[in-house]
């Protein structure tokens, strides 16, 4: 585990899974490394992307997995405590106390979908009847009395967004929002009834959210519930190597700080997914994930390059 490996891959989701699948096929020596953490665990399936739709989570990890291992590259389940450069490479400690060296790293963590914590109900619901992506999960509740719980302005975009899949939904401001006069118009214009008040909790019967119970008692009868969570990217390792991150618009969260190609602010560090782009889907974080490992090979073949036209000129 000491010699360094061209590229440490720290997280095994779609991002992860993608480029590692590339690196390998370059024959590179890639490590993956990964805690099993991954944020759409909780879904009954992946959509949007072809040729896997309907797949679990877990099933497309696994067969991922299988792939990449296929192909020559390592996967070691655990979880990087630390990471830092040393010298030309980087050195990465993982929470069993395994030492690992790699001249590349691709940090794939994703991230962590912070929920309203006051509302009883919302995160035990989570990826199941609770959701917040329409393009996700939109068919599956088609048609269905949807309830859409304010956390921030996003909510209203999320509201006349998710009148694409019912006609019968409801907007409550739970003290998050206050829709002026103009979104109001828009509103009631598609259809959208708006509840104002705090929401207290979700009514939950035989394991299924039946409605949504306001702070003073009055229950609204939903059968499926959004939420904006706060996208809290898993960005610790790089932030320790000084990599830059920034701020979501309206308060949604933060990002890791990407070129298209995955590339950071730090020499050799790269970095895809939803740790990068929060609002990705599976498809777009497995996009990501190749074009990071097509970066990386073209950085390695460059440094290759440069090292043996050294080479040439001192022996000819």
């Amino acid at each position: 585990m000491n010699d360094p490996y061209d590229v440490l891959v720290i997280g095994g989701g779609a991002a992860g899974l993608s480029a590692t699948l590339l690196l390998a096929r370059a024959r590179l020596r890639v490590l993956l490394v990964d805690s099993g953490q991954q944020r759409n665990l909780p879904a009954a399936g992946v959509h949007g992307f072809v040729g896997n739709e309907g797949t679990s989570p877990a099933d497309l990890v696994a067969r991922g997995i299988a792939e990449v291992r296929g192909y020559g590259a390592e996967v070691i389940e655990g979880r990087v405590e630390s990471l830092a450069r040393d010298g030309d490479t980087f050195g990465a400690r993982l929470a069993d106390g395994t030492a690992v060296t790699a001249r590349r790293v691709l940090v794939t963590t994703g991230l962590v979908d912070e929920l309203p914590d006051h509302i009883t109900g919302i995160a035990e619901r989570w990826g199941r009847d609770v959701l917040h992506c329409p393009f996700c999960h939109g068919w599956e509740v088609r048609d269905q009395p949807i309830g859409i719980i304010a956390t921030g302005a996003a909510a209203l975009h999320q509201a006349t967004l998710f009148t694409m899949w019912t006609d019968d939904l409801t907007l409550f401001t739970n003290d998050a929002v206050v829709p002026d006069e103009s979104a109001r118009e828009l509103l009631a214009a598609r259809g959208v009834t708006i509840v104002d008040g705090a929401v207290e909790s979700l009514v939950i019967e035989d394991d299924r959210v039946t409605g949504i119970r306001l702070a003073d008692g009055t229950i609204v009868p939903r059968t499926t519930v959004v939420v904006g969570p706060r996208f809290h990217a898993r960005s610790e390792l790089l932030q320790s190597l000084g990599v830059q991150t920034a701020e979501l618009p309206m308060g949604m969260g933060e990002h890791v700080v990407a070129e298209a190609d995955g590339r950071t602010s730090v020499q050799g560090v790269w970095a895809a997914g939803n740790v990068a782009i929060p609002m990705g889907q599976v498809i777009n974080a497995a996009a990501q994930g190749q074009a990071a490992g097509l970066s990386i090979v073209a950085d390695i073949l460059e440094e290759a390059n440069h090292v043996a036209i050294g080479e040439y000129r001192r022996t000819n």
